[in-house]
């Protein structure tokens, strides 16, 4: 089960420009997205570890992402 939302990633579609939006797309889109957001967080918990914390921060995402 999808933990995005598919009309939010439908209205991110649209604000990007589309009139029409397949829900293939919408679907591909929350697949490709989630496991994005995955391996960003599994990066921060990583960082998170590292600096002897439990608590992962605003900050560890955004290296994460970074990297």
């Amino acid at each position: 089960m999808a933990d995005l939302s598919k009309a939010a990633v439908e209205r991110l579609i649209r604000k990007a420009g589309a009139k029409r939006v397949s829900s293939d797309a919408v679907d591909a889109l929350v697949d490709i997205l989630e496991d994005i957001a995955l391996d960003i967080s599994a990066q921060a918990v990583r960082l998170a570890i590292h600096a002897k914390r439990k608590t992962v921060t605003a900050e560890d995402i955004k290296m994460a992402a970074r990297m």
